[in-house]
């Protein structure tokens, strides 16, 4: 369902045009970055922080560890493998290009644990684990698949706007929730193993993405006299996934 959820959002791509204003991209890349920090503090750090609360005043441990776990390894990744231009012919520069490459790594980073989570309540529903029951796990996972079409959404439109083709970039955008089946797939599998570290998971993939939104996304749009579109479709962004994430849980 949750897959389902991120291809629909990716479908946005086929109303897209080719070639898009700069008022535009402030605002794609905006509601992106609003998007990806409402995500990062409630469908990530929040419940990395609920689920560590045995740790008691320790609990922000896991978080704060995973989430500069995540912000090293997206420092990783940009060093070992700089864009350099070959995913086809672009109207954009290789600044926009790379910044699209990186919040694309993110949502698939960010999409890894929260298939684990929708793993790990089907697998307690199986299990009997938590109270939690099969009707309550369908709901998280419609919540998640609801909760995904902004993110399918803010992958395969950027991509159009570097000038690939629409089927292609919807299907990048439908690829970066694949992660999410086998996530849930691996925590059902493994519940015992891997639902231990799950809050440590959760606050990895904020780590990424907060990364992306405070040194890619943010800054693109700071200046110039387009700054408040940007700035606009920030709180657009973050308020619609606020309201997701607090209404479907």
């Amino acid at each position: 369902m949750p897959l389902f959820g991120t291809a629909l959002g990716s479908a946005c791509a086929f109303f897209m045009k080719n070639e898009i204003r700069k008022s535009t991209e402030c605002a794609l890349e905006g509601f992106a970055a609003g998007v990806m920090t409402a995500a990062s503090v409630w469908s990530l750090l929040l419940p990395a922080i609920d689920s560590s609360a045995k740790l008691l005043s320790f609990s922000f441990v896991p978080a704060l560890a995973g989430i500069w776990v995540g912000v090293g390894f997206l420092l990783i990744i940009e060093r070992l493998s700089p864009y350099d231009g070959s995913a086809g012919n672009c109207d954009l520069t290789d600044s926009a290009q790379r910044r699209t490459k990186v919040m694309i790594l993110a949502v698939v980073i960010h999409n890894l644990p929260e298939g684990m989570a929708v793993g790990a309540v089907i697998a307690g529903a199986i299990t009997g684990a938590g109270e939690v029951t099969l009707f309550g796990a369908l709901l998280f996972s419609f919540g998640i698949a609801v909760q995904n079409f902004p993110e399918g959404a803010i992958v395969s439109m950027p991509l159009v706007s570097m000038g690939m083709s629409k089927i292609k970039a919807f299907s990048y955008g439908v690829l970066s929730g694949m992660v999410e089946p086998i996530g849930a797939f691996i925590t059902i599998a493994a519940a015992f193993l891997v639902v231990p570290i799950l809050p440590y998971l959760l606050s990895f993939a904020a780590g990424a993405m907060l990364f992306v939104v405070v040194g890619d996304l943010v800054p693109s749009c700071a200046g110039g006299d387009k700054a408040f579109v940007g700035s606009i479709f920030f709180l657009v962004g973050f308020s619609v996934m606020m309201v997701l994430d607090v209404a479907l849980g």
